[in-house]
């Protein structure tokens, strides 16, 4: 795994490159892996947590107690620095080297408590003052720890940038560079979300603090999502756990499904083509980046539901549902549908807490356009403090406002949308969202705005020479593409079939998934893109 190294974003401010890869802490970048869901260590690791919940599950709370303690665990792993280096020091380098190796564990159980107790306290309270200087607290708590872990680095380099090209002062880089705890995203907009229910009164308040803690930091979604609701874990952490052959094996199905998408369709169009367009555009044609633009648009749908697929099935496993992440986004005739299709927990988490509560569209027209706006650049500085996930997001914001705005001019004209239009209207309506998603994906991938304008710059170049495209990568490619398109049904058939057969011919199945993921792995597992959020 490669330590992510810094680049001009074009405003001479430095920001993290090297987007197919996960933050991998300094201090264990020369240590083991961490528990990738595509290694064998998260195998070995589920395997124990699955044996050992399951023999304590007449005992609820103390499967729960398991459960949490495997879900630190298993965050704590991300910064483990390695026994060789804590068992070869003494004294207080080795409490050091201990304290390394869970800093942000208390940063996580810390965060989760307060909310938890704001969320009981809120419960108890009446007036409307007192509820909303409670309200406002849990943002302040949840907002704050977001905007500084993750936006601290940024915002000192823009002030420094500023100060030096408005002002022409130069100030010494000495202010404190801190490091982006992984999955802080994900934990505190969950986090955040159960409290705002509770003063929405939409959910009562948990009165488990066991039950609490484990929602939040429950394993399977806690480093890269889905982004899960209270309404939908608490009441089934609240009640005793199941696990029947029908489950076991929609799960099972889904684990395959997801390993299936991430190694042999994510990651080989990542190695084969997008990394090293990307990492020198330059030396690439226009058709080839092209390639590149559409394979990395493929390679990251394949990798995150592909990773929203093995959490979805690893919690199945262990006795609880989560909601579907993904729905085909690639087939969408507007950019609207593909908001709604794609990384589902996110872009519902944001109309429900940033859109509505921006007053949605009960205000006008033009205040709907401009809550549109606010709530996609939210979404885009979400993925990441750069300038690149700013244009990204302004860049959706843009196309969702005119799409709106094209759509309320053909109603109030009468014309039908485009489900009434002919095959090949919805065709190419299909074929440019693609398009402008994969487009819209050069910032989102892009290390600086410098590399997102050298991708642009070659696509305008219009060469065609391909000796670097190979037929492999294009068939993979359209293969990614194709799959969007298989009706519902026929996956719900393969998975009822799945579920259906024999333990032998199930295992067979998986042997069969073992053996492809085997023929395509790399030497080292391959970290999923939404880590680094």
């Amino acid at each position: 795994m490669q330590v992510r190294e810094t680049a001009s974003d074009g405003l001479g401010l430095q920001v993290q490159e090297g987007f197919g890869c996960a933050t991998v802490p300094a201090s264990r970048a020369d240590t083991s892996a961490p528990m990738l869901f595509n290694t064998l260590t998260y195998a070995y690791f589920f395997v124990a947590v699955f044996v050992a919940s399951w023999l304590l599950a007449p005992w609820r709370r103390v499967r729960l107690a398991l459960l949490l303690g495997a879900s630190y665990l298993f965050y704590a792993e991300w910064t483990f620095v390695g026994w060789e280096r804590i068992l070869h020091v003494q004294g207080i380098e080795r409490w050091a080297a201990v304290l390394q190796s869970i800093k942000y564990l208390p940063l996580l159980f810390v965060a989760t408590s307060i909310d938890y107790w704001l969320g009981r306290a809120l419960g108890r309270a009446e007036g409307r003052r007192a509820r909303r200087a409670l309200l406002v607290g849990t943002i302040c708590v949840n907002v704050g720890v977001l905007v500084f872990f993750k936006y601290w680095n940024w915002g000192a380099d823009t002030f420094l940038w500023l100060a030096r090209v408005v002002f022409g002062v130069v100030l010494p880089d000495i202010h404190l560079r801190v490091e982006l705890p992984i999955g802080i995203s994900f934990f505190c907009f969950m986090s955040l979300s159960y409290v705002v229910d509770v003063y929405r009164r939409t959910i009562p308040p948990c009165r488990s603090y066991l039950d609490y803690l484990t929602y939040i930091s429950f394993f399977p979604h806690l480093i890269a999502g889905p982004i899960i609701r209270g309404r939908d874990l608490l009441p089934a952490l609240a009640r005793d756990a199941r696990l029947t052959a029908q489950v076991g094996g929609e799960g099972l199905f889904l684990v395959a499904v997801g390993l299936f998408k991430k190694v042999v369709i994510g990651d080989y169009l990542a190695l084969s083509l997008v990394d090293r367009v990307y990492a020198e555009p330059t030396l690439y044609s226009a058709l080839e980046v092209l390639a590149a633009t559409y394979g990395y648009a493929i390679q990251v749908y394949c990798d995150f539901s592909g990773y929203s697929d093995i959490a979805i099935g690893s919690a199945l496993l262990l006795g609880y549902r989560f909601r579907i992440n993904f729905d085909a986004p690639y087939k969408s005739q507007s950019i609207v549908e593909f908001w709604r299709r794609w990384h589902i927990s996110l872009s519902t988490w944001l109309r429900d807490y940033v859109y509505i509560p921006l007053g949605g569209s009960r205000r006008g027209r033009a205040r709907k356009y401009a809550n549109i706006m606010v709530t996609m650049l939210v979404c885009g500085i979400w993925h990441g403090a750069a300038w690149t996930y700013v244009v990204f997001g302004a860049l959706n914001g843009a196309a969702l406002v005119v799409t709106h705005a094209v759509q309320e001019r053909r109603r109030r004209r009468g014309r039908a949308d485009g489900a009434a239009s002919s095959f090949a209207v919805r065709l190419l309506c299909v074929g440019a969202t693609f398009t402008f998603v994969a487009a819209s994906f050069i910032f989102f991938r892009s290390g600086s705005l410098d590399k997102a304008w050298l991708m642009l710059g070659r696509l305008a170049s219009l060469t065609f020479y391909h000796q670097n495209l190979h037929l492999s990568v294009m068939l993979v490619i359209l293969g990614g593409l194709v799959l969007q398109w298989v009706p519902r049904r026929f996956y719900d058939r393969a998975r009822a079939a799945f579920i259906a057969a024999p333990a032998p011919a199930q295992a067979l199945a998986l042997f069969g998934v073992a053996l492809a993921l085997r023929l395509a792995a790399t030497a080292e597992a391959v970290p999923f893109v939404y880590f680094q959020f």
